[in-house]
């Protein structure tokens, strides 16, 4: 279980202190796929930050688990079980793909077929990649992929993407919604998605929407999508909605 109590986070700008995360609460189950929607500079990214450790919130509490891990490293979190796909992966010149399958895995060797099953899932062909570095050559949906192949490999508890669907084309888009809605339905993780992408969205246990630095709602898909459709019709009821308070 993940439990997000009270987070603040704010920045010092020439104008002032402004308020990115304001006093956010929220637990999340495990076993859950939980879809961070809301508008483009909302703080859906930060929040995911805060839960991996990138971001240091300036308040609050994290427990995993029952662990408070607000002041452990990024590597002492994933050590716990936690592992973040980010939007822009980075680039690892002179590390090939199954380098880093290795490592993410864990083990001091890894078949050639365990590499297979991880890269097939994200559309990709163990043959074509496994010797390739992870540099310019690669195409950033290529990079995408395979950063998300390396989170399936780590096989975590907590899995949180960033717009996992950002630079990917449709077919593989195809098969990484196949692939999320597979580990969701056997429980093998607790996976936090932030996404704009309505499959991916149909997928969610619960939709929660940040906006201006809060929880504007959450609830069930077929709760909240439809409000979040009606924004296509001149105005977001969700949002609209905190933003009268």
């Amino acid at each position: 279980m993940l439990e997000l109590k009270h987070i603040h986070y704010s920045v010092t700008t020439p104008e002032g202190v402004l308020d990115i995360l304001k006093d956010i609460n929220l637990v999340i189950d495990d076993h859950k796929l939980i879809v961070f929607t809301g508008p483009n500079g909302g703080g859906k990214t930060t929040l995911a930050k805060i839960i991996m450790g990138l971001v240091q919130p300036t308040g609050g509490q994290i427990l995993f688990n029952g662990q408070d891990v607000t002041n452990l490293s990024i590597t002492e979190r994933a050590k716990l079980g936690i592992s973040y796909g980010f939007q822009q992966p980075p680039r690892f010149k002179g590390i090939t793909v199954h380098d880093l399958l290795l490592l993410s895995a864990g083990e001091e060797k890894l078949s050639k077929d365990r590499c297979c099953q991880y890269l097939t899932k994200v559309g990709l062909c163990a043959n074509d990649y496994l010797d390739r570095e992870v540099d310019v050559s690669l195409s950033g949906g290529e990079v995408k992929r395979i950063e998300i192949a390396t989170i399936l490999a780590r096989n975590s508890q907590l899995m949180i993407f960033d717009e996992p669907e950002a630079g990917i084309d449709l077919w593989s888009f195809a098969r990484l919604t196949e692939t999320f809605e597979q580990i969701h339905r056997q429980q093998d993780a607790t996976m936090i998605i932030i996404s704009h992408q309505e499959r991916i969205i149909q997928l969610a246990d619960e939709i929660v929407v940040v906006a201006g630095g809060q929880v504007a709602n959450r609830g069930t898909t077929e709760e909240i999508f439809p409000l979040i459709l009606a924004n296509t019709l001149g105005g977001c009821p969700v949002l609209q909605k905190e933003e009268s308070k």
